[in-house]
């Protein structure tokens, strides 16, 4: 069930669009705000709300690489993996990054701090190789860089 606020947030955002089927993603974006994921009970939800079939909204949440399915940590550290990254070397930031979390892309740490995700484009290409930690972008990366970065997110 919608809470009220989340209701109240995806209802403010009628007027911007021109039906309300079209307010889709920042209606499941409002819910993971709230809830840090999009379960398939709140998908539902939304679906009713916004009188979109499920199966359609469903399709959007699993095309939309930003809507998360699937419970995450606290913080999600995105490795962009696109050309321009990885020819200034991203998979080694990404080895690295997976050595010190002890995770695999897609997993979440055992402390539940961090979910690691590989990402096909920041668009950032000038600073590559390039993270990005929840919405704070991070570039010209480096081991030793990394674990500074990382260390301010607890």
């Amino acid at each position: 069930m919608l809470s009220e606020e989340e209701r109240r947030e995806i209802e403010a955002e009628f007027p911007h669009y021109p039906t309300r089927q079209a307010v889709c993603i920042d209606a499941m974006k409002i819910v993971q705000k709230h809830r840090g994921w999009v379960s398939d009970e709140a998908l539902k939800d939304i679906s009713e709300l916004l009188g979109m079939p499920l199966a359609e909204l469903d399709g959007v949440a699993t095309f939309y690489n930003l809507i998360f399915r699937q419970p995450v940590g606290r913080h999600v550290i995105y490795v962009c993996d696109s050309v321009s990254c990885w020819i200034m070397h991203s998979d080694r930031q990404f080895r690295h990054l997976r050595e010190r979390l002890g995770t695999a892309p897609g997993e979440t740490t055992a402390d539940g701090r961090f979910t690691l995700l590989p990402i096909v484009c920041l668009g950032a290409c000038d600073r590559a190789p390039v993270m990005m930690v929840d919405d704070d972008l991070h570039g010209l990366l480096e081991p030793g860089k990394i674990d500074g970065i990382l260390e301010k997110y607890r």
